[in-house]
């Protein structure tokens, strides 16, 4: 159980105003930074880290770590926490490096499939399927 008080900072509360109207959305620090700065908020770069991880530990922001190579995501998913967040799979392009995000409910069967069948609990957080996407292999047949 976590025991520390969670403090509500004028920051805190302009970070979890944006993030509500952004539900389902993964947006990264540095664009939560931008968003701010597009609003001549300010904010400091740190104190957006901070809090969303604080966040993160709250339950009120699912986090997806792709890579080590890709900024961490961050979603809304609101006080009811990661038991109600809608299942979410990532797919990563090998020659942009575009972060493509599914909601898929065949993959959500291969999930079901794992547990079942292989009794294997996959962990879609962290699940990122690698190739190219629709632009790159366009490009890639011209």
């Amino acid at each position: 159980m976590n025991t520390r008080t969670k403090y509500r900072t004028r920051q805190k509360e302009l970070l979890l105003s944006y993030l509500e109207t952004v539900p389902g959305v993964h947006v990264t620090a540095a664009d939560v930074c931008d968003h701010f700065r597009s609003l001549g908020t300010s904010i400091g770069q740190s104190t957006v880290y901070r809090q969303l991880e604080s966040l993160v530990a709250e339950g009120v922001l699912n986090k997806y770590v792709i890579d080590q190579n890709s900024p961490a995501c961050f979603e809304y998913v609101g006080t009811e926490g990661h038991v109600e967040a809608e299942v979410c799979f990532h797919c990563k392009c090998e020659k942009c490096n575009r972060l493509i995000h599914m909601h898929c409910e065949e993959l959500e069967e291969i999930e079901k499939h794992l547990l079942a069948e292989h009794r294997f609990r996959l962990n879609p957080l962290r699940t990122v399927f690698y190739g190219l996407c629709e632009q790159c292999m366009d490009e890639a047949a011209r």
